[in-house]
Formats: structure tokens, sequence, C-alpha cells
């Protein structure tokens, strides 16, 4: 059981760094770069969605101090879905047309 906790820790950690990297440069993983509309949804969300993983796999490891069985459903089943929610919502939300930044030579 030990591997399949240590390998979704690792999938994890993934998650986090498509996240990050997803924030920080606006780079979306070739497979959803036709759908993602808004790309900082989609990292904070992919960040969400690995935190929850890595803390899954910390608490049973027993690397963090205990904590009751309830808060540790309740809390990374709220970081999950929170961040497929973001993640879903980076498809479906439509583009977002700035004015400014709509007509770059300004006339």
């Amino acid at each position: 059981m030990a591997w399949v906790v240590g390998t979704g820790a690792f999938l994890g950690l993934l998650a986090i760094t498509g996240g990050v990297v997803t924030l920080r440069t606006g780079w979306i993983p070739p497979m959803a770069r036709r759908h993602v509309t808004r790309p900082q949804l989609h990292g904070l969300g992919g960040l969400l969605v690995g935190v929850s993983l890595v803390l899954q796999g910390l608490f049973y490891f027993r690397v963090l101090p205990g904590v009751s069985w309830d808060a540790r459903f309740f809390g990374g089943n709220a970081l999950l879905f929170g961040g497929l929610l973001l993640i879903g919502l980076s498809q479906v939300l439509p583009l977002r047309r700035d004015p400014e930044h709509a007509d770059p030579s300004g006339v």
C-alpha cells in the first residue's frame, strides 16, 4: 500500500511543478493548450491538486503531526476538488478581452 501513496505523492510533486511553471511563465502542457483560456486559473488548480496529493502522502507516512481523520479527509478533498474546479473553469470561461491590449498601435 505504501507504493500507491508514494506514487500519488510523486504525482503531486509533478502537479505542483506544473502549476508553478504555469503561474510563472504561462506555459500549458501541449495536451491542454487547445482548451485552456486562462492559464493562471489552470496553474493555481494544478497547484491545489498537487498540494492535496502531497499532504495525503505526508500524513500517511506520518511525516506531519497527527491530525484527526476527519480533518485529513475533508481538508484533502476540499483542496483536491477546489483544484479540479479551477482547472475546469480555466477551460470553460471565455477569454478576457482587455481594452488596453486590444489595439497595440494605440490609434
